[in-house]
């Protein structure tokens, strides 16, 4: 089974007659995707981007992160552990080669969940090796993602 996304991306220079000399473009750009709110995306801060705006990196971050979630909710759900709270507090880290190439070398996702029965903990921390293995986002990546989860159980 396969299935098609598709983005576009629209750029235009906004550089002036004054700036015309310069080697230098902007890099906010918008990202569509049809029926979705427009993503203004550009470079990282450190590589001359507008710091306010999401970039490829952050997003690239994000896609990991929620989709090991969505993975680690189905296989939750298939053992029989109820789920009340996920959060995460990820990072990656990017290495920049001298000649201005660079890639991720590893992302660290660090999930915190509440369950809701103190038998499945460690089940429920297992059960992050199975979510990765699925994780549509993680099997297209190069690099190691590791995993520091912890579970604990909300009791009232």
């Amino acid at each position: 089974m396969k299935h098609l996304f598709k983005v576009e991306v629209n750029w235009t220079s906004q550089q002036n007659q004054e700036d015309s000399t310069r080697r230098f473009y902007s890099k906010s750009h918008k990202i569509n995707i049809q029926g979705k709110p427009v993503l203004n995306v550009s470079a990282a801060k450190a590589f001359k981007g507008d710091p306010e705006l999401y970039n490829p990196e952050d997003l690239l971050l994000s896609s990991l992160v929620s989709c090991h979630m969505m993975s680690y909710l189905y296989v939750c759900s298939q053992n029989g552990i109820e789920v009340l709270g996920y959060s995460d507090d990820a990072e990656a880290t990017l290495e920049v080669s001298p000649d201005g190439s660079g890639r991720f070398t590893e992302v660290r996702l660090n999930p915190k969940v509440t369950i809701s029965n103190h038998d499945k903990i460690d089940l429920a921390i297992e059960l992050h090796t199975k979510a990765n293995q699925l994780c549509f986002i993680a099997n297209s990546c190069n690099f190691p993602i590791l995993h520091s989860a912890s579970c604990e159980v909300f009791t009232i």
